[in-house]
C-alpha cells in the first residue's frame, strides 16, 4: 500500500521545494508537477510531490491520520 502525506511547501527551488509536515522540514521534489509556490499544499510520496491540494483536504487529511495514529500520545 502507498500512502501520500499532505505538506505545505515554504519555498521552492528549482525542482526542488522545502516542505513541512506538522512542523517537520523536508525537501520534495517538484519533478512530477508544475506550477508550485510557497504556501501551496503537496501531496508528498517518498520524496515526490504528486499532486497539489487545497488546504482544505491537506488538513482533513493531516485530521483523519492522526485520528488512526496508534502511537498517539496521551491515550
Amino acid at each position: 500500500m502507498c500512502l501520500a502525506i499532505p505538506a505545505k511547501v515554504i519555498s521552492v527551488n528549482g525542482t526542488n521545494a522545502q516542505v513541512t509536515i506538522e512542523d517537520v522540514e523536508y525537501t520534495a521534489s517538484l519533478l512530477l508537477i508544475d506550477h508550485v509556490v510557497p504556501g501551496d499544499y503537496i501531496m508528498l510520496h517518498a520524496g515526490f510531490a504528486i499532486e497539489k491540494v487545497d488546504a482544505e483536504f491537506a488538513e482533513e487529511t493531516m485530521r483523519l491520520l492522526n485520528e488512526l495514529n496508534p502511537f498517539k500520545e496521551g491515550e
